[in-house]
């Protein structure tokens, strides 16, 4: 392959907030911080990983691009990661969805998908 995905680069307000949250979301953990970028990873051989980035404003749309997790259980993931800062949101997604629309400390949209096994599944 002549490209793969390295990180993920999220701009934030609070970049040791941010990337406390995620890597506690993903049991990643912190492998490189600087005032200008803090990384995280699964570990630093394991592609890709999220770098947040600094940035004075806070966050006014919705998001052009988003993560989607798949967990063992929905609901329990879904309670875990509101017990860790993230709240639920409606961005228009109707009452039948198979998925929970969430937003981290900043605002980030993201969602909790039911179970997967495959990408097309």
């Amino acid at each position: 392959m002549a490209v793969s995905m390295y990180h993920i680069a999220v701009d934030a307000h609070d970049l040791p907030r941010m990337a406390r949250f995620w890597s506690a979301v993903l049991d990643w953990q912190v492998l490189f911080e600087h005032e200008e970028e803090i990384i995280i990873g699964a570990h630093e051989t394991a592609l890709p990983g999220m770098c947040f980035l600094p940035v004075p404003e806070g966050k006014t749309v919705k998001n052009r691009l988003h993560i989607d997790l798949t967990p063992d259980d929905q609901d329990a993931e879904v309670t875990r990661i509101l017990a860790l800062g993230a709240r639920r949101v409606d961005v228009g997604q109707g009452p039948d969805v198979t998925f929970v629309v969430m937003a981290d400390p900043e605002g980030n949209e993201f969602c909790v998908l039911r179970p997967k096994r495959t990408l097309t599944d």
